[in-house]
């Protein structure tokens, strides 16, 4: 590491440069300059190259609905779920027009960059020999992340996974992201949550069994503390047998709950360190109960609960907290859950499954493993249900096999939700369409698990599949008539407005309908004073969009309905929408229509 430069020594430098002929004055400003830049605490890297980015200095991305993959859901208010295909740099470029201020909730799941063929950077994986193998991570994470928080409400939060080999360097990219502008004693950083796998790797001198869930607020003071409503805890019912705490007999009865999706026989390993004997009865686990009644002796702390729970009693402990059941674990080990009415969640995660649950739930729904280490679907139901309402919108870009619209659509099915998700990821071994897809369109539709077992589908869900396309970026007529004709499944999404309203649509302009509004796409100006005697006989608000050379939606055209339309001029409001993160090439070129 360089020795930082001395005041003196600084005052040395800049004499011998005002003395140096061979300099011009512009090069001795620049070398004053450098000298006198003052240090900041953070992360620095060398920005890489991206060719997704590059694409953006010439084209334009727009989202373009594959209609054959579309599933409408069981009841007309149905939530609308969106999948994505296509590299989530130019999704979340085109989502500034489309969902700007409105997610709620971020969850992804990056690329751990592990060098071992899981992170790939302009077509090629990223392997442990690369000296660039951090700048090019760090380079591919800020571009999203920036996007990413622009797409958040004030009120929105997001959650990263990640591991050991990135987690220092995201905590100090999220922390200059999202503390931009704000005193160090007051960070939207909530919590970095340490996920206990329940199982390991063993790697150097530790059995690696965790994972991290770094945690951030668009905007801390406006975000409601994790406590409200109900919540639910976990105490063990056992502990290790001593004088104080003497070993005793009790029989569970068959059909006591046993938190396992497999079924089996146990007969060993009981309560790991807790001494836990069989006494009576075979510990045989179907359908995630006990088959018949078992008797264990062991230490019990909570005993006299465990009688009256289940005898049929209701049950409170000295907290007044209501037990809701007493479960075996797949170990043997024995837990008491309870209903506690506030809940600060603790950060580090014991119960929500790991990747090993979240392989076993893909290979129920597929009948095999068809993606490697998915998400365990109840981190993310947990995730979500911390900070979500029943109507929020949830968003991964890192989308993997789907497990987050799936984990919504279960909450939705759970407190009865319309909770809405967007999906975003590539296509890479046709993973978009042969897992992502139809993983939620078997959860949608129903399906037969590994074991021949019919499960109903969540069928009061819809979901639409878009593929990403491109607008040429240069200004022209031609460039323009092209992206408003591309732009109009970006109009729909934008403004939730899916349905074709086919007896008011013409050739030159389109509608939708929903129950609040109308929403028109007028792809030739020719066409507007058809448009208006069109408006004159609805009842409805409308919302239109017009094809303009430039900035104006000629209001005074639509003057006769001037106090029911909303207008906007297109491509010009998209133009807008993107002008400020788009890399440098001018949208507007010299001499544009205006």
């Amino acid at each position: 590491m360089p020795t930082p430069i001395s005041q003196d020594a600084k005052k040395s430098l800049q004499d011998k440069i005002q003395q140096c002929d061979t300099l011009s004055h512009e090069e001795k400003s620049t070398l004053y300059g450098l000298l006198s830049e003052r240090k900041r605490y953070g992360l620095v890297w060398e920005d890489k190259p991206e060719q997704a980015y590059e694409q953006l200095r010439t084209q334009i991305p727009v989202f373009t609905e594959v209609p054959e993959r579309r599933i409408m859901g069981s009841s007309a208010d149905a939530p609308n779920h969106i999948l994505i295909e296509g590299d989530n740099l130019h999704a979340l470029t085109a989502m500034q027009y489309t969902h700007a201020g409105k997610v709620d909730v971020i969850y992804i799941d990056p690329p751990y960059n592990t060098g071992n063929k899981d992170f790939s950077y302009n077509d090629t994986f990223v392997d442990k020999e690369d000296q660039w193998r951090h700048s090019k991570w760090l380079s591919f994470m800020e571009k999203r992340l920036k996007l990413a928080k622009t797409l958040l409400k004030e009120t929105g939060v997001i959650f990263i996974s990640i591991d050991d080999n990135e987690q220092a360097q995201l905590r100090l990219v999220c922390d200059e992201l999202f503390n931009s502008g704000r005193s160090q004693n007051d960070p939207n950083y909530l919590a970095t949550l340490i996920w206990n796998l329940g199982t390991g790797t063993s790697a150097g001198h530790f059995t690696r069994s965790h994972e991290y869930v770094l945690a951030y607020a668009k905007e801390k003071s406006l975000l409601e503390n994790f406590s409200g409503g109900e919540g639910l805890i976990d105490d063990r019912a056992i502990k290790k047998v001593s004088i104080k705490n003497p070993a005793s007999d009790f029989s569970f009865p068959a059909g006591t709950e046993v938190d396992s999706e497999t079924d089996f026989e146990l007969f060993d390993n009981w309560g790991d360190n807790e001494t836990t004997i069989l006494v009576s009865g075979r510990f045989i686990v179907k359908d995630k109960k006990l088959v018949e009644p078992i008797t264990l002796r062991a230490g019990w702390t909570q005993k006299s609960q465990m009688k009256a729970f289940f005898d049929g009693q209701d049950v409170f402990d000295s907290k007044g907290q209501k037990v809701l059941r007493f479960y075996f674990r797949a170990n043997g080990k024995i837990y008491c859950q309870k209903r506690r009415e506030r809940l600060n969640p603790p950060t580090v995660l014991d119960d929500v499954g790991s990747t090993k649950t979240g392989t076993t739930r893909l290979a129920e729904i597929f009948g095999e493993s068809t993606f490697a280490f998915p998400k365990s679907q109840r981190l993310i139901e947990f995730l979500i249900g911390l900070s979500s309402k029943s109507d929020s919108l949830i968003l991964d870009f890192f989308a993997g096999s789907g497990t987050t619209l799936h984990a919504t659509m279960a909450l939705n099915a759970e407190d009865g939700g319309k909770r809405q998700c967007i999906l975003v990821t590539n296509n890479e071994n046709d993973i978009c369409e042969k897992v992502t897809y139809e993983r939620n369109k078997r959860v949608i539709q129903g399906y037969t698990n590994s074991k021949g077992e019919q499960v109903p589908g969540l069928t009061d869900n819809s979901l639409r599949y878009y593929k990403i396309d491109f607008a040429e970026r240069i200004d022209s007529f031609k460039n323009r008539r092209d992206l408003v004709r591309k732009s109009l499944d970006l109009a729909c999404i934008k403004e939730g407005c899916y349905k074709p309203c086919t007896e008011l649509s013409q050739r030159e302009f389109q509608v939708f309908e929903s129950n609040e509004f109308l929403l028109f796409m007028v792809l030739d100006t020719d066409s507007i004073e058809e448009v208006v005697a069109c408006i004159e006989t609805q009842e409805k608000h409308c919302k239109v969009f017009v094809s303009s050379p430039g900035a104006y939606p000629f209001v005074e055209d639509f003057d006769a309905v001037k106090s029911r339309v909303d207008l906007v001029a297109l491509p010009q409001a998209y133009y807008d929408a993107l002008e400020a993160i788009l890399p440098k090439t001018s949208l507007l070129s010299d001499g544009a229509e205006s």
